[in-house]
């Protein structure tokens, strides 16, 4: 039996790559699709979803918002069938990302991957196969553990510290995060950069590294790449409405931003 599902975000571009990719993985029917909070409350509330996929950063009544406002109805409602399960979907909250997993509430990081959003899927199947009416009828946990969350998400206690290792010709130096350009990724290397020198990360993602990372300096602007907001030089318009940026690093580097961080680059630069 197909799970049935909702995609909220305010980006259309980023429901589609989303709704692509579901039906890529197979099993999931799309209800509906919103693209702000206020029909996030109303959509979950008619199709009452197996599934939502819900966008942290939306104008007016974002993602956590809403799913307060979701469980304030059924309070006052006295609902008591089950809560959908939530994958919030974030591209930059890195404090969020660290409550989702305290939490055990499922997310995904922006640009969208295949793979990850199949785990995720698999993980709401276990838990709609593992949690039967019997044992759960009125969705009690799963909303403990919602609440847990935007509580948490409330009071963040900032966690990352002011310097990182860097390994620079079997040197291990502790750099201050402002001296970091960007850091990239690939075949499971972490390279990063300053305006002076590079050197490798000890990170095995760049997951990993970015929770060390200040999240209001340090933005993802790619699957491949970080960069440090303050060391962007220039915006490059790239081909099909895209863009590049050209950093602040010796060598001038240009990154590539997603289609789905394209938002984001608009919003930090009013483009």
């Amino acid at each position: 039996m197909p799970i049935s599902a909702l995609i909220i975000d305010d980006e259309q571009l980023a429901r589609e790559e989303l709704k692509y990719l579901l039906d890529s993985i197979g099993g999931v029917h799309v209800l509906a699709q919103g693209a702000n909070g206020i029909e996030a409350v109303s959509l979950i509330e008619q199709h009452h979803p197996d599934v939502v996929f819900l966008d942290v950063k939306m104008p007016g009544l974002d993602g956590f918002a809403a799913l307060e406002r979701v469980m304030a109805h059924r309070r006052a409602a006295g609902d008591a069938g089950p809560m959908p399960q939530i994958v919030f979907a974030t591209a930059y909250d890195q404090y969020a990302v660290r409550a989702f997993e305290v939490n055990a509430v499922d997310y995904l990081l922006k640009p969208f991957d295949g793979a990850r959003v199949a785990a995720a899927i698999n993980r709401v199947r276990d838990r709609i196969e593992n949690n039967s009416p019997a044992q759960d009828p009125a969705g009690a946990q799963l909303e403990s553990q919602l609440e847990a969350l935007l509580s948490l998400l409330k009071n963040p206690q900032p966690t990352q510290p002011s310097r990182v290792v860097v390994e620079v010709q079997n040197r291990m130096l502790l750099i201050d995060q402002a001296e970091i350009c960007f850091a990239a990724i690939e075949e499971g290397v972490i390279r990063i950069a300053t305006r002076t020198f590079e050197g490798l990360s000890r990170c095995r993602t760049l997951e990993e590294l970015l929770d060390q990372l200040d999240p209001a300096r340090f933005w993802r602007a790619h699957r491949g790449y970080v960069v440090n907001i303050a060391h962007i030089r220039e915006v490059v318009p790239w081909f099909k409405s895209t863009y590049q940026l050209r950093m602040d690093d010796k060598q001038q580097t240009e990154i590539p931003v997603s289609r789905a961080q394209t938002k984001r680059l608009k919003e930090l630069f009013n483009l």
